[in-house]
């Protein structure tokens, strides 16, 4: 192996990804265009995920002055928050929704751009980093979702943290232990308990937040510095300003989806879907209730691990994110009409597992009972 020839293709690599030239004000702002075309609304996608992103940040800052992160407190000072310290029901609210909002932004923004074949040369890094930003993103919902100390959250992580123990069934040797000892790490004691909530706490507040706002520099900075891909196979030609015209565009967007994002976050609570016995606080000594399955963003593999074998699942999850992550090299002479076409079977499964996962389950399930 020729050592300097290797370091000198990933120097290059790097070098035309990140041009000196290009790293100045007036590339990255002043002259940058945006492509007009049927499917420049997808343009506005990422804006939006980092408009609840912000939405997120804030209101995460706010409920840490109040929220108590051990088992004995956690679920009360929550209960204080909502009841007693004013406008904290309505600021919680809109933490819960906008936790639904970003993920949806997320994914919607990176189906839009697989299909407009936003990951060619020499925009790879910016697709690579997206992609870890998605993961990150689900890091969020799945530590959150514990840190009320409520009896949906805490069932519900240990159905999660149990599917990560499994793993090491289908692992040959000594490989069948890492999954237990990665689950253990995650957890911190014997079962979910004080250990797991200040781990969970730690990731969500502290690790998580610095890992997304370092590689969220990186996604955006190679953004400014190649714009927004071309989208289309047939350009029309036609361009607008990035600076003012398309970011007052996206901040009026972002002004109206916040008044419709408030309005919601006002008047519909986001317990209002949940029997309420899944709120109660947590009992260790109780019996799982009725009910118990993660956010609605994890139904796309909640579902298929209720009805497929475990190892399958786990085997296609695995090809699904190498694949997310070498899509550029993958799919480099892939024509956009077939990215499309795979854009939209994965858009559809994802659409009908979150919509129609439960009643599938309900019919296999009553099938073979």
């Amino acid at each position: 192996m020729n050592v300097p020839r290797t370091f000198g293709t990933i120097a290059d690599f790097f070098a035309e990804r990140f041009p000196i030239s290009k790293l100045n004000f007036r590339s990255m702002v002043q002259k940058k265009e945006v492509p007009i075309h049927r499917l420049s609304w997808a343009y506005y996608l990422g804006g939006l995920a980092l408009f609840f992103l912000g939405v997120q940040l804030v209101t995460g800052l706010m409920l840490l002055f109040y929220y108590e992160p051990t088992v004995s407190d956690a679920h009360a000072s929550v209960e204080y928050i909502s009841q007693h310290v004013e406008g904290g029901a309505l600021v919680r609210n809109i933490h819960s929704w906008g936790s639904s909002c970003m993920i949806f932004c997320v994914l919607v923004h990176m189906i839009t751009a697989f299909a407009m074949k936003a990951f060619e040369k020499p925009r790879e890094i910016t697709w690579i980093s997206g992609v870890a930003l998605l993961f990150l993103v689900f890091g969020f919902g799945f530590t959150g979702y514990l840190l009320p100390w409520n009896q949906i959250a805490v069932n519900a992580t240990k159905v999660g943290l149990q599917s990560i123990e499994e793993v090491g069934n289908y692992l040959p040797g000594a490989l069948a232990e890492i999954p237990t000892r990665i689950k253990e790490t995650i957890q911190g004691e014997a079962t979910v308990g004080q250990a797991t909530l200040s781990r969970f706490y730690a990731l969500h507040v502290v690790i998580l937040p610095l890992g997304l706002l370092s590689i969220l520099g990186l996604h955006l900075l190679s953004i400014q510095i190649h714009g927004m891909s071309q989208g289309v196979d047939r350009p029309t030609g036609r361009t607008e300003r990035f600076f003012p015209m398309f970011i007052l565009k996206d901040f009026s967007l972002w002004g109206v989806v916040f008044l419709g994002f408030f309005v919601v976050a006002l008047c519909l609570p986001f317990e209002a879907f949940f029997a309420y016995p899944l709120f109660a606080p947590y009992d260790a000594l109780g019996s799982t209730p009725d009910g118990i399955k993660p956010e609605w963003y994890f139904f796309f593999i909640y579902y298929p691990l209720e009805l497929l074998p475990f190892w399958l699942v786990v085997g296609l999850t695995m090809v699904v994110k190498v694949v997310l992550f070498i899509a550029p090299w993958i799919f480099r002479g892939t024509s956009r009409k077939t990215l499309r076409a795979i854009a939209v079977g994965g858009a559809l499964y994802m659409v009908v597992m979150t919509i129609f996962g439960q009643q599938i389950y309900e019919i296999f399930k009553g099938g073979h009972s």
